[in-house]
């Protein structure tokens, strides 16, 4: 069909859309690396060096390398429990299993980590009100390398499940059922179908616990803080809260290291995703169920135990800690108060401005990711395959690297005033907004793009045919259609947003606190009832929003909820 000068307008600007959002994204990893290698020619003295000499580096990269391996140890053990069992048995209510098995992901790691903590140690108020608490004095069992590793686990098993299940269900169920008829046992169908066809997506959810967990900060800050073990991020932490902006260059150097060990495991990810694709043929999507019979309850038990022990008893330890007049005293007529709820929602002014910072900061970048997203896919679809992978490379890595990588990123970039303005934005929540905009605009992207694809080209066609300028094309019929997955990934931008610790832990300053910050900063000032507080006020919006998010996913192309099935 000939060009009109609308339709060369409509290429041009949303090309000069698409390059600009491309250089962004590349713009603070550019800015890292020349930090990183920019003064190599000092030999010994520079700082990429130094880092690479100093003790702390190589600790703190084994203790990282250490707690992110048995965290995912533990998420493959978890993940793959829950995912052989709701895909491919006749297990009942598995939505159900599905959505609990999923939250603990969806809530933030500082959450987790002080759920956790309320959970033991002789301060529990609620093995105080059970009348199991240790004696007074006993260690903390979580402040350790182990307890890291552990909630790391915990936290990261969802990415395993989510991986295998995909593999999972695109298993045909021809291949099964010939096994089954050619006479097969239960177990070869396992050994020699199952197994090798998601070993693949075994691989690839390994990757990504590990890549989560060595990016983790606020359960490494939580557990690991007090007991001085110091991970990667951690350690870059503290060395910017002990001598500010003047390490700048020390901090990118070991940026830098994390930045590679996240690349790689992104790399092996890729690679089993890659390997994993058989071309199987055949009605896929749904895997062969396997009869469980007198197992039924059985296995039922063993899924509502480890959601017991995973889940609902931390969950239950935080609410019982937010109704305690303090720490260490037992829950019983007597004692319990809404007074922590009250000083945080009427007295603490902190929690409003933290609040309204948040809320502001996730509801901005929702915005204006949706708006940018959906030109942005509409272009990148008509790209060649190459530069197509290569634009979606450049947008991907801001959320592929760890967020304390990102944070340092953007601390060099905007450290100094702008040219402009004459305003550095160093300390400003224009800052994080920024920040998060770089770092979510992946999970807006992903859902839009996956719903463009699957749209029928004969209907834009047709309204060209009847002279709709490419504008009028993308408004009247494009956006319609793809509402649905527009608004999915802004809500999940804003569920991830909202509650963001990793990325803020380093740009925000007295003022610009955001819900992540004020939980981790209350529980490191010893108001962990406060703490406790604020953080069930989190979790219930954070399974509100889950809860919003199923409901729209029958309107969505199957993987944008991640635990839609």
């Amino acid at each position: 069909m000939p060009c009109t000068a609308a339709g060369r307008q409509h290429r041009w600007l949303l090309s000069l859309l698409t390059v600009t959002i491309v250089l962004l994204s590349l713009a603070p990893s550019a800015r890292l690396l020349v930090e990183a290698l920019g003064d190599l020619a000092q030999g010994a003295n520079a700082p990429l060096w130094r880092v690479l000499g100093a003790a702390s580096t190589w600790r703190a990269l084994w203790y990282s390398v250490y707690t992110a391996g048995l965290g995912m140890l533990l998420a493959l053990v978890l993940g793959s429990l829950f995912a052989f069992v709701i895909t491919l048995t006749d297990l009942r209510a598995k939505a159900a299993w599905v959505f609990c098995f999923m939250l603990p992901m969806m809530i933030p790691p500082q959450v987790t980590a002080l759920a956790w903590l309320q959970l033991f140690g002789p301060a529990s108020p609620l093995l105080k009100s059970l009348g199991f608490a240790p004696a007074l004095g006993s260690p903390q069992p979580l402040y350790s390398a182990e307890g890291i590793a552990l909630l790391l686990g915990i936290q990261a098993a969802p990415l395993v499940f989510l991986a295998l299940r995909t593999s999972l269900l695109s298993l045909p169920r021809e291949l099964v059922e010939a096994a089954r008829i050619s006479g097969a046992r239960q177990s070869q169908v396992w050994g020699h179908i199952i197994l090798p066809v998601t070993r693949g997506g075994l691989v690839a959810g390994a990757a990504m616990a590990f890549i989560s967990s060595l990016g983790n900060f606020g359960i490494p800050a939580m557990l690991g803080i007090p007991a001085g073990v110091y991970v990667l991020p951690t350690l870059i932490y503290q060395r910017m809260a002990s001598f500010g902006t003047g390490v700048l260059p020390e901090m990118a150097s070991l940026s830098l290291l994390i930045g590679v060990i996240a690349l790689i495991g992104v790399a092996l990810q890729q690679r089993a995703l890659s390997r994993s694709r058989f071309g199987l043929t055949g009605h896929s999507g749904r895997a062969h169920d396997f009869t469980l019979g007198r197992l039924q309850v059985p296995v039922t038990a063993l899924l509502a135990a480890v959601l017991l022990a995973i889940l609902v008893a931390p969950l239950a330890a935080l609410v019982v800690s937010s109704l305690v007049p303090a720490m260490g005293v037992p829950l019983n007529t007597t004692t319990a108060t809404l007074s922590a709820f009250e000083e945080v929602l009427s007295r603490q002014g902190a929690t409003w401005r933290a609040v309204n910072n948040s809320l502001w900061l996730a509801g901005g970048a929702s915005l204006v990711l949706m708006a940018a997203s959906l030109p942005l896919a509409y272009r990148l679809q008509r790209l060649p395959p190459r530069l197509q992978n290569l634009a979606l490379g450049a947008v991907e890595l801001p959320y592929a690297l760890p967020g304390v990588v990102l944070a340092i990123a953007c601390i060099l970039l905007f450290v100094r005033p702008l040219p402009l303005i004459d305003e550095a934005l160093y300390g400003t929540l224009t800052l994080i907004f920024i920040a998060y905009l770089a770092r979510f605009l992946v999970v807006c992207l992903k859902p839009v793009a996956a719903s463009l694809a699957q749209l029928d080209p004969s209907l834009e066609e047709a309204a060209q045919l009847a002279g709709a300028g490419p504008w009028r094309r993308m408004a009247t019929i494009v956006l319609p259609l793809v509402a649905p997955a527009l608004f999915a990934g802004g809500l999940l931008v804003f569920l991830l947003a909202v509650n963001e610790l990793t990325v803020s832990a380093l740009l925000w300053s007295a003022g610009n606190e955001t819900l992540g910050v004020l939980i981790f900063n209350l529980d490191e000032g010893g108001e962990s009832v406060l703490a406790s507080a604020v953080s069930v006020l989190v979790v219930a919006m954070v399974a509100a929003l889950m809860l919003a998010l199923s409901l729209l996913a029958p309107r969505l192309p199957r993987g944008v909820v991640p635990w839609q099935r």
